[in-house]
Formats: C-alpha cells, sequence, structure tokens
C-alpha cells in the first residue's frame, strides 16, 4: 500500500515537475543573483552558481533529463539574446569601424584556435599515444575554443548600462565569433574526420555546409526582419509590438532549427534588421523585449550551471581541462591585442578586449556534443566533459573580467536611459520653484494680468499663510469664461480647482511619475511636507521628461564622441 501511495505521489509530482522547477529556477537564480551583485560580482555567476548547486552535481533538483528538455527553452534564450546583440549593431558603427572589427575577430580568432590546437593536441597525445586521435581531438577544441559566449558578455554590459568603443567592440565580436566558430569547425571537424577515417564527405562539403548555415541564416534573419519592420510602422499598441516581436524571434529560431541554419545568427540578423529599419521605433521595440526578457535569462545561465557534471571529470581531463584554459586565454587576450593594434584601435580596446571574450556557453557546448560523435567511447565523452567544464569556469571568471575590463575602460554608466536617471532623482530635484502663485483673494482682473505676463498652465492658489488650497489652470480659466458672467467681484478662490493630489520633496520622481499616469494629469504641486501645506513648487512632468531626454542624449553623445575620439 505504501509503494502504490509513493509510486502515485511520484507520479503527481512528476506531472507538475517542470513548471516547479522553472520556479525554482528563476526564484533561487534571482536571489542568488541578488548576494553575487552586494559582493561586487556579476549577477550572471550567481545564476550559474545556483544552478550547479540545485544541478547534478549538487543538490540534484535538476536532473540531466530535465535540462535536455528543457533544451528548445535554451534556443529561445540564446535567440532573444542574440536579436538584442543584432539590435546594437547600427549601420553608422560598421560603417566607420567595420575594418577593424573584422581584423580583431579573425586575430582573436585563430589565435585562440592555434593555441589550443598546439597545445591541447600535445597533451591529448601524451595521454592517449594515438597521434591521430591527438590531432582530431586538438582541432576540434581548437574550433571551439575560437566561439565566445554573447549571452553573458552582453548580460554584463546591459548590468553596468556601458557604453563606448570598448563596448561597441565586444558586441560586434561576440555577434560575429560565433559565426567564425562556425566556419572554423566546418575545416576542423573535416580534417579530424579524415584522420579517424570516419567522413564520407569531402573538405570542400564541410566548407559548403557552413558557409550554407551561416548565409542562409542571415538571409533568414533579414528577410523576417523586413517582414516584423512592416508591422511595427502600422501598429501603435505597445502590448501587440511586443507579441510581433517575440513571435518573429520564435520563428527565426525554428525555421533555422528546421532548415539546419545556424540559429543564433538568424535572430543576430533579425535583430540587425530592426535596429537599422525602424527608425524611432527602434528603441521602443528593443525596450519592450529587454522588459520582457529578465526572466527567461535567468532561468537560461541557471540551466547552463545545472547542466556541469562535476562528478564525471577524471585526472587527465582535469589536465585537459587546465591546458583549454591557458591556452584559450592566452590566444583570446594576445589575438585581441595584436588585432586592435594592427588595425590602429583604441587604447582601451587593446588594453582591455582580450579578457572581455573569455565567457563560452551555447554554441561550444552544441559543437562539443556534435563533434563527441567523430569519437567512440570515453574520448567523446571526454570532449564534452572538458568543454562543459572549462565552460563553467569561464561563465564563472569570465563576466568577472568583462566588469574589470570595461570599468577602467570608464564606460561603466554611460548607457543609461530616462528610467535609469528617474529612478536617482527626487521630486526635489526637478520641481519649479519659480511658477507663479495666486493669492486666494486675488481679482480676477489682476489675475488675468499675471496668466498674460506668464508662460504657465498651471497656478496654484494659497491662502494668507502660504498653504496650498487650489489650483487654477488656463483650461478652468476658459471655462470661466464661458460658462459665467465676469464680475469685477469675483476672486481666485472663485474660479480654482481642488488639488486631486500633492507630493513633497523627498517624494522618488519614479513614484511621482507613476501618480501622475495614474490620474491622467501633467501638473502635481509639491508642498513641504506631508503635515506643512505650504507650497514650494510644481513638477511639470512633460518638462522634466524634455529634460531627462536631453540628459540622456548628452550622456550619450559624450560617450560616443570619446569612442569617436578614441578610433581616430
Amino acid at each position: 500500500m505504501n509503494e502504490l501511495l509513493n509510486s502515485i505521489l511520484a507520479e503527481s509530482i512528476g506531472h507538475l515537475n517542470i513548471i516547479l522547477l522553472m520556479g525554482l529556477a528563476i526564484f533561487f537564480g534571482t536571489a542568488g543573483a541578488g548576494v553575487f551583485r552586494k559582493l561586487h560580482i556579476p549577477q550572471v555567476v550567481g545564476y550559474v552558481v545556483i544552478g550547479l548547486i540545485i544541478g547534478e552535481s549538487g543538490l540534484n533538483l535538476i536532473g540531466r533529463d530535465t535540462v535536455e528538455i528543457l533544451s528548445s527553452f535554451n534556443m529561445f534564450a540564446l535567440g532573444i539574446i542574440g536579436f538584442m546583440i543584432g539590435g546594437e549593431l547600427r549601420r553608422d558603427v560598421f560603417k566607420k569601424y567595420g575594418k577593424q572589427f573584422f581584423i580583431i575577430l579573425y586575430s582573436e580568432g585563430i589565435a585562440a584556435f592555434v593555441l589550443v590546437f598546439l597545445l591541447s593536441g600535445f597533451v591529448a597525445w601524451h595521454f592517449t599515444g594515438d597521434i591521430h586521435t591527438s590531432i582530431a581531438i586538438a582541432l576540434v577544441l581548437g574550433a571551439i575554443a575560437s566561439a565566445t559566449a554573447p549571452a553573458a558578455t552582453v548580460n554584463v554590459l546591459w548590468e553596468y548600462k556601458t557604453r563606448g568603443s570598448l563596448t561597441s567592440t565586444i558586441l560586434a565580436i561576440v555577434a560575429l565569433d560565433d559565426a567564425l566558430a562556425l566556419l572554423l569547425y566546418g575545416f576542423a571537424s573535416s580534417i579530424a574526420g579524415a584522420f579517424l577515417g570516419k567522413t564520407n564527405s569531402s573538405i570542400g562539403m564541410a566548407i559548403f555546409t557552413a558557409i550554407y548555415e551561416i548565409l542562409g541564416a542571415v538571409v533568414l534573419g533579414v528577410l523576417v526582419g523586413f517582414l516584423l519592420s512592416f508591422i511595427l510602422k502600422h501598429i501603435k499598441e505597445s502590448d501587440k509590438a511586443l507579441v510581433f516581436t517575440v513571435s518573429s524571434v520564435l520563428l527565426v529560431i525554428g525555421l533555422s532549427l528546421t532548415l539546419k541554419l545556424g540559429s543564433i545568427l538568424a535572430a543576430m540578423a533579425l535583430g540587425v534588421t530592426i535596429g537599422n529599419l525602424t527608425g524611432r521605433r527602434r528603441q521602443n521595440t528593443f525596450e519592450l523585449i529587454e522588459k520582457f526578457a529578465p526572466p527567461i535569462y535567468v532561468l537560461f545561465f541557471v540551466l547552463a550551471g545545472a547542466h556541469i557534471m562535476l562528478g564525471e571529470i577524471e585526472g587527465w581531463i582535469i589536465v585537459m581541462v587546465l591546458v583549454y584554459l591557458i591556452a584559450r586565454t592566452a590566444g583570446k587576450i594576445f589575438g585581441s591585442w595584436f588585432g586592435a593594434r594592427w588595425s590602429q584601435a583604441p587604447e582601451v580596446v587593446r588594453k582591455y578586449l582580450g579578457i572581455c571574450l573569455l565567457s563560452q556557453a551555447g554554441v561550444a557546448i552544441g559543437l562539443a556534443i556534435i563533434s563527441s560523435q567523430l569519437f567512440t567511447g570515453q574520448i567523446g565523452h571526454a570532449v564534452i566533459i572538458i568543454v562543459m567544464t572549462t565552460t563553467f569556469v569561464v561563465e564563472v571568471f569570465g563576466p568577472m573580467f568583462v566588469k574589470l575590463g570595461v570599468k577602467r575602460a570608464g564606460e561603466v554608466g554611460l548607457n543609461i536611459t530616462e528610467e535609469d536617471l528617474i529612478e536617482t532623482y527626487s521630486v526635489a530635484d526637478t520641481m519649479d520653484t519659480e511658477v507663479p502663485v495666486i493669492s486666494a483673494g486675488l481679482s480676477l482682473s489682476e489675475l488675468i494680468k499675471i496668466v498674460s505676463n506668464t508662460d504657465s498652465f498651471y497656478y496654484p492658489v494659497v491662502d494668507s499663510d502660504k498653504k496650498l488650497i487650489g489650483a487654477i489652470t488656463l483650461g478652468g480659466i476658459r471655462n470661466t469664461f464661458a460658462t459665467q458672467e465676469l464680475n469685477d467681484w469675483l476672486v481666485g478662490l472663485d474660479i480654482m480647482e481642488p488639488i486631486i493630489i500633492k507630493i513633497t520633496p523627498d517624494t522618488a520622481l519614479a513614484e511621482a511619475f507613476e501618480k501622475a499616469k495614474r490620474l491622467d494629469i501633467e501638473y502635481i504641486p509639491v508642498t513641504a511636507s506631508g503635515e506643512d501645506d505650504r507650497f514650494i513648487g510644481i513638477l511639470n512632468c512633460r518638462a522634466v521628461r524634455r529634460q531627462l531626454s536631453a540628459e540622456v542624449l548628452s550622456r550619450q553623445q559624450k560617450a560616443d564622441n570619446i569612442a569617436g575620439k578614441q578610433y581616430t
């Protein structure tokens, strides 16, 4: 009987398992990220560590089967990340700096490939004693080493609101790195298969396949991007824009998987197309996705951490992991420095780009799983473990180095938005204290004289103690003229409107804007405190918004001007 009850209970829990674990992953991932942020560590590290804790290497709450079931979700998350990266790749940036970007891309990618190939090949030969197998392993690991994970890297840039020459270069490189990795893998896997005698296709066919995956992905992303751009131009509702955008990302990912194209690259091409076609709607579209995406990012990185199986690592694999990490890190840093110097990139790019390209994740793991089919038995499994383990290490430490690089480059906090500024201001920072004030007993003729000599649309009414008792608007004055006979005995008290809301100087600006939006008003009077009704100013929401927009534009232009001077 007990066994039956346990079986029924286990089955019942099994039906809820995926949903429950997704909730746990997002909840604890977010909580863990908060702890890491207090330690001044990028939040993405917290996501990965929480994933490791609740995965098979820790509490085993998320098993290998669950991770595999959610693999489709991982593709969606990577698609969203690719779309957001594509939105940052504006036409004007590539027009100015495209040559430098491609020189650096080839330099850092090939340097990582060569160093990992040489060192890992030598170590593999030492342990296996088989030269052909060692060369095959080294070729595959070298190609995988050239890839850079866009997700963790860009997440840090978004978290710290970076903008400048280093940020622009990082975004361009991580967007293009996967394409280069696919090309290198096309070469490497074909040659490795030839060494192992396990391929029926020629090197030319492997290259053709890689080119098909890349060009096909770009064409698909661009075509769907044109369609989405046309739709976005004809809709005004933000909720519909979000629905069409997310569905377009899903459409691109689904078609790319069906057609065996590069799904991340297709999503990037979609983002690039939207970012360069939609004009003023561009920012709103990506802001919608940015607000929608955080739970997706959290779950993606938690699952990445849960994917790591620390218990399956053997002694010789640890040596291979160390060699791979050292060779790849050296290749990325030296290759970035060499490419940046050759292309005459800014000093901050030469110094710090290499340490910002250490993360690797989805594409690397995917290529490792595919390449494991080239090898038999323990060797194929070892390739996956090597890449998975190094992925965990660089996903933990890589974001820290990204933060270090952009911080030393002085680019943290330069990519702010109006919402960012609003969160830092109070009403006291933005209220207008020079607005004309109407006395309650002021005659109509004197009131009209004040109104005619000022540009204000809102006039607070105060009593003899300067306490706020009402307000007069231009609309209210017009209504008075239309409905009442103009008599000299009319005073401000007779035509004022009641105050429906008031705030104090220490009220957060975000809270004040929320109240104004809820009540559909533009002006909010400010009093000395909650107990003291003395009038001290007005919050003009529209005027403050204009000031914030101007400040955001000024800061971003300053960052872009600095980047432009660095590149010249």
